[in-house]
């Protein structure tokens, strides 16, 4: 059973030494979910002298006012042979077998912390002390409450004291050990007051009562040592500390339990306590206490240690690893993070993630519609098409077939496709650039450094307009290839005139009839709706080509290319990572380190039994 109070002696070092003090953080502490045992009295109460007489040495700061200002967590370990030695975790190379050094270093200690303006501080001091005259066990020692504060105190000092026992004794998993003087009413308990308010039913509390010999005569303590006065679930114990004068003759800590035992032994009112009573029934029923408080929560907390490093990691990987310091580790984190959004693009592109259903939408409902608007039979209305014809024919009218009138026919409606060819590389365009937002915000890695986020997006912008501007050139190149040369074999397969009945000895001007002009302007709508089908294949097909298919392939290279060129101090620049996020990785990194420490631990003493 020793084993289990070291691992909580282990557990304990290795929260402060992670800064896991137990107060109030956005951290999962592990502090908290430590059995421990906090030690509680008013000033004056003789909660040192207890302290003390579990150790059997002189090692605590005395004086007047508040002389214990940080926790002191108090790890006892016992040892064979005769050796007794103290460490604090501060120093960890440096053994005190001189305790005069020790109650000196604790002062030093609690100084270095709060200075000597005698403020307080819940950072706690660590020591352990090892001897063959005490029991496994580990205690808390609490700032003294007091009514009033002492010169050089600010006036929340009362309050700030109280608050901070109270964030210790309030835990659950808080043993706590209330120390009340018997030469005063104990209704007035500083300890036993503020103990009733976190544990009503008196479940966790051990009650301790000094300075029992210094009771006035003709009254005694039984009724409240019996639990009469007040009931606790656990025990009451009486102990007997040195007075004053003795700790001023320096009288041996060994002689004064002797003492003790007499006192109890002999005092008829006490006869029949005594087996119960005293500094070394008191250690040893806190030792065994300890133990199997700690033994019952073992399984929880192995559970909660499980399960906080699951959040812990999942919350480190959500931050992102922390930055390379050289040139070569920056650049190679930019192009990773770089990676990943290009990866995280092409999935959008290619239908693993959605957006890219929006570019089909374009090519088989928005630019066919576009086209359709385009209304080309009123652009062939007779009064038109008359009008284009005999401008056309100039001063000398067409001998057989308007030729040049059908060509401009033709081109006055081709190059109105222009229009919707534009506006559907347009609108490919618009939805590139929404997929590239969409991928930006869907790299994680891109928002743990704003700029480099913001230089990717303008990095990835610059290059759609680029690839849109391409696409314009080669879809308006295709409208102007259908302009430029007539499909021959469509006129061929016309009918002529003649064949239809026509006499071509018929004056020239009676060929601009209504049925003449209608039938021009059916032909020319025929062929135009013929080259539509054309380009409502081929204009998707060229926006592809330039637009999709270069964003999939090159939609960050020239960013790559400049990027190699930058200096450290630039790269460091798109590394510019919140403070806010660095600090918290820090510790994040901390906590889960402690969490990690302490399942091994706990493994190790499961494994062992």
């Amino acid at each position: 059973m020793e084993n289990l109070i070291s691992l909580v002696n282990k557990l304990q070092r290795a929260c402060t030494a992670l800064g896991d003090h137990g107060e109030e953080s956005a951290l999962p502490t592990l502090w908290d979910s430590l059995p421990a045992i906090a030690v509680v009295g008013g000033q004056s109460s003789g909660k040192s002298s207890v302290l003390e007489s579990f150790v059997g040495k002189d090692f605590l700061p005395r004086g007047s006012g508040i002389v214990t200002r940080r926790p002191l967590v108090l790890q006892l370990h016992r040892i064979d042979g005769d050796r007794e030695y103290a460490e604090f975790m501060h120093l960890p190379r440096k053994r005190f077998t001189d305790f005069a050094l020790v109650r000196k270093e604790i002062a030093d200690e609690t100084d270095r912390e709060t200075g000597r303006s005698k403020q307080i501080s819940s950072v706690p001091i660590h020591l352990s002390i090892y001897s063959p005259n005490v029991v496994n066990l580990t205690l808390i020692d609490l700032p003294g409450l007091t009514k009033v504060a002492v010169e050089g105190q600010p006036d929340s000092i009362v309050q700030d004291i109280e608050n901070m026992v109270r964030s210790f004794i309030e835990k659950p998993n808080c043993i706590i050990l209330a120390v009340s003087p018997a030469n005063q009413d104990l209704a007035t308990s500083d300890a036993i007051k503020i103990s009733r308010e976190v544990d009503p039913k008196g479940e966790r509390t051990f009650g301790v009562l000094t300075k029992i010999d210094l009771m006035d005569k003709g009254t005694d303590a039984v009724d409240i040592l019996e639990g009469r006065s007040y009931r606790l679930q656990q025990q009451w114990i009486g102990v007997v500390n040195r007075s004053q004068q003795d700790i001023n003759k320096n009288v041996d800590m060994i002689a004064a339990r002797r003492r003790e035992r007499e006192y109890f032994s002999t005092t008829p009112e006490y006869k029949h306590l005594a087996h119960r009573m005293g500094s070394e029934h008191l250690a040893k029923s806190l030792s065994k206490h300890l133990e199997t408080v700690i033994k019952s929560r073992i399984p929880g907390l192995q559970s909660l240690i499980t399960k906080t490093i699951a959040e812990l990691e999942t919350e480190l990987n959500r931050l992102g690893k922390p930055i390379a310091t050289d040139a070569g580790g920056k650049l190679y984190t930019i192009m990773e993070i770089c990676r990943m959004f290009d990866g995280i693009y092409k999935e959008h592109l290619d239908g693993v993630r959605p957006g890219g259903e929006k570019i089909y939408h374009v090519f088989d409902n928005q630019f066919p519609v576009a086209i359709k608007r385009l209304q080309f039979d009123k652009q062939l209305a007779m009064e038109n098409v008359k009008k284009l014809i005999t401008e056309a024919d100039g001063y000398q009218p067409h001998l057989i077939a308007p030729e040049q009138g059908y060509r401009r026919l033709i081109e006055s409606c081709l190059v109105s496709i222009r229009g919707p060819a534009e506006a559907a590389v347009d609108a490919v365009h618009a939805i590139l650039k929404e997929l590239v937002h969409k991928a930006i915000n869907e790299t994680h890695e891109l928002k743990q450094f704003p700029t480099l986020r913001v230089e990717v997006g303008n990095a990835a912008f610059e290059s759609l307009d680029r690839m849109r501007d391409e696409s314009k050139k080669n879809t308006l190149k295709l409208v102007d290839m259908e302009c430029s040369y007539l499909t021959v074999d469509f006129f061929r397969k016309l009918p002529q005139d003649v064949e239809k009945g026509g006499n071509p000895s018929h004056s020239i001007f009676d060929r601009y009839n209504d049925s003449y002009l209608r039938r021009i302007g059916t032909t020319v709508l025929a062929y135009i709706n013929m080259v539509c089908s054309t380009l409502r294949n081929s204009i998707p097909k060229s926006i592809v080509y330039c637009q999709v298919r270069e964003a999939k392939r090159s939609l960050l290279d020239h960013f790559f290319t400049e990027l190699g060129a930058r200096e450290i101090k630039q790269l460091s620049k798109l590394l510019d990572e919140d403070p806010a996020v660095m600090e918290r990785r820090t510790n994040l990194a901390k906590r889960l380190e402690l969490y990690r420490s302490a399942q091994a631990e706990i493994d190790a003493v499961a494994w062992s039994k």
